[in-house]
């Protein structure tokens, strides 16, 4: 299996009373869809995920197969902060019919990497759907080094790693340690055209929410063996990229969602939507690129 083109992690759209909009998010999706996203990944962090309960999520994951109908890759994020929970959540995704798991590092208990490879480990044995690792340490607190990946390249059915570390030289170690062994998913929006420059065919981008038509050009423009369009488009795009990177970026991603007309809601708290000069600042910003 490879991956191509951009996944949409999708935003959870939310009512007044914090009650998820299902009616939304179908509107959201068929956006997306109508934009050229080829893949989506509803249970992930721009999706809110550790706001929502289990039944919150399988109630998303069923849904989103749905309405998708085989129109697009269906990668579910099982992530969860113990092992039994992410096996039990990766069962009910591979019941449901999806294409793919995205496992990330289990969130606050920070294992170490001995730890990390007896979680994946077990994951991986419980399920026969192909899987794609999450590396942001920054959220999470652990790495996915590479004594775990030179652990779990004995299993067919770890694709690659979705890398979200900042960290391009870390991407290119990759590439020599493992060479085309695991498939290299872009998670670095601001470093999306270092990826694809580099041989990357797939980008995971939250924004792509927001901004899908944006995404995919860059993406296929470096598909099509274009990297000087490829770099142009980004060149246009980065300045959006970079504020959304720089904080608050689920809050700008469903702000961006509004701004398109796809009423997704408020975060549900802690998180606090945009007000004031920031709101302000990221609207101009963003109908200044986007919606010209």
């Amino acid at each position: 299996m490879i991956l191509e083109g951009v996944y949409a992690p999708l935003v959870t759209p939310f009512d007044e009373n914090e009650k998820i909009n299902f009616a939304v998010l179908e509107k959201l999706i068929e956006f997306l869809l109508a934009n050229g996203i080829t893949g989506f990944v509803p249970g992930g962090t721009t999706g809110e995920v550790y706001a929502l309960h289990d039944d919150e999520r399988l109630e998303i994951f069923r849904f989103v197969k749905q309405v998708v109908k085989g129109r697009a890759h269906l990668m579910a994020g099982t992530n969860s902060g113990a092992t039994r929970d992410v096996v039990r959540l990766s069962k009910e995704a591979e019941k449901i019919g999806y294409d793919s798991l995205m496992l990330a590092v289990p969130p606050y208990s920070r294992p170490n990497q001995k730890e990390l490879i007896s979680h994946y480990e077990e994951v991986i044995q419980s399920v026969k759907l192909p899987v794609i690792l999450y590396n942001f340490p920054w959220r999470a607190g652990t790495e996915v080094g590479f004594e775990v990946l030179d652990e779990l390249a004995k299993y067919d059915q770890v694709l690659g790693l979705k890398e979200a570390s900042g960290d391009m030289t870390r991407a290119l170690g990759m590439r020599t340690r493992y060479k085309d062994r695991y498939q290299i998913v872009c998670g670095s929006d601001d470093q999306a055209f270092d990826y694809l420059a580099w041989g990357t065919r797939c980008w995971i981008g939250g924004a792509a929410s927001c901004t899908p038509k944006q995404h995919v050009q860059v993406v296929n423009a470096a598909l099509d063996d274009d990297l000087n369009q490829s770099r142009d488009l980004m060149r246009t795009f980065l300045p959006l990229l970079q504020n959304m990177e720089s904080g608050s970026y689920t809050q700008k991603v469903k702000l961006g969602c509004e701004l398109q007309g796809i009423p997704v809601g408020n975060p549900r708290r802690p998180l606090l939507p945009l007000e004031g000069q920031d709101k302000k600042e990221f609207s101009e910003l963003f109908k200044s690129i986007i919606l010209v």
